[in-house]
């Protein structure tokens, strides 16, 4: 029997995140205050959900309903098959990260290559080469983004060897061993994995110690929680121009405000909010 998930009546309009675990996501105080700010009548909560759940959670949205979900971790693929369609954009990651109603259909969206692009788009030109170190559904937004960017050589380095030649080979891009990523001639350093997010792995940095990046190069985090993190400290150290993932963050999460509410949100006041909450702890 499929098990089925209620939550008490809203007088708003309800929206959430679907993941699980959503111990570190600073989506609900960002978007609750976007509402606030802007005077839109919404509401926004964490949803964890597990796998098993999904089925039900996804019911709901239809049901009461929900007016829009921001996805993460582990269900970025398995919702869409949910959802009554999803956009080009979201086709070319293989992964969907929002979803919101266009007029009776429930579609989805990846706004993760939005933000992922947003610092990239401030340089004075488009790095010509790069490596994405990690292959799970952050590095394809990478690789989206970066296929948009134009960028003429992307290479893919990542401990298990299988995932990173078979998310090369969707994406007709090369791969390094993740023992000799430090070899890779890249103008442009990518970390998609979790190592230096806020938790167990916050000391750990996908670079190896034995090797620094050059003032030539650009060091970009994805990860935003905490800002600084060891990879952009050492990079930021050794000269490197570094980009920090509360960008991609609040530029992603105003796309996703936008297609749900229609309207913009502040982007240097929502990079202050998040800044102040990160530094609180």
């Amino acid at each position: 029997m499929t098990q089925r998930i209620t939550f008490p009546p809203s007088p708003i309009k309800l929206y959430g995140i679907i993941g699980h675990p959503l111990g570190h996501t600073m989506s609900p105080p960002l978007h609750n205050w976007g509402f606030q700010a802007l005077g839109v009548p919404g509401e926004y909560r964490m949803f964890p959900v597990e796998l098993s759940m999904l089925a039900a959670m996804m019911e709901q949205v239809r049901t009461l309903p929900i007016a829009g979900l921001s996805v993460t971790i582990p269900h970025k693929v398995a919702v869409m098959p949910f959802l009554d369609g999803i956009s080009e954009r979201a086709k070319d990651v293989g992964a969907v990260n929002t979803v919101f109603w266009d007029g009776p259909r429930l579609r989805g969206e990846n706004t993760d290559v939005h933000g992922f692009l947003a610092p990239l788009r401030l340089l004075p030109r488009p790095p010509r080469s790069a490596l994405v170190l990690g292959a799970g559904g952050a590095a394809r937004a990478a690789l989206a983004g970066l296929r948009e960017l134009g960028v003429d050589r992307v290479t893919v380095s990542n401990r298990s060897a299988d995932k990173a030649i078979s998310l090369a080979k969707e994406f007709m891009v090369h791969t390094l061993p993740w023992d000799e990523r430090a070899r890779a001639e890249a103008e442009l350093v990518i970390n998609t994995t979790p190592l230096g997010m806020k938790g167990q792995r916050q000391n750990q940095s996908p670079w190896p110690e034995s090797t620094c990046l050059s003032a030539k190069q650009i060091a970009y985090d994805m990860v935003y929680n905490p800002q600084q993190t060891p990879f952009l400290t050492e990079a930021a150290r050794n000269g490197s121009r570094t980009i920090d993932g509360l960008s991609m963050f609040v530029h992603q999460a105003a796309e996703q405000f936008r297609l749900w509410t229609g309207q913009s949100f502040n982007l240097d006041e929502a990079r202050k909010l998040i800044t102040g909450l990160l530094a609180a702890g």
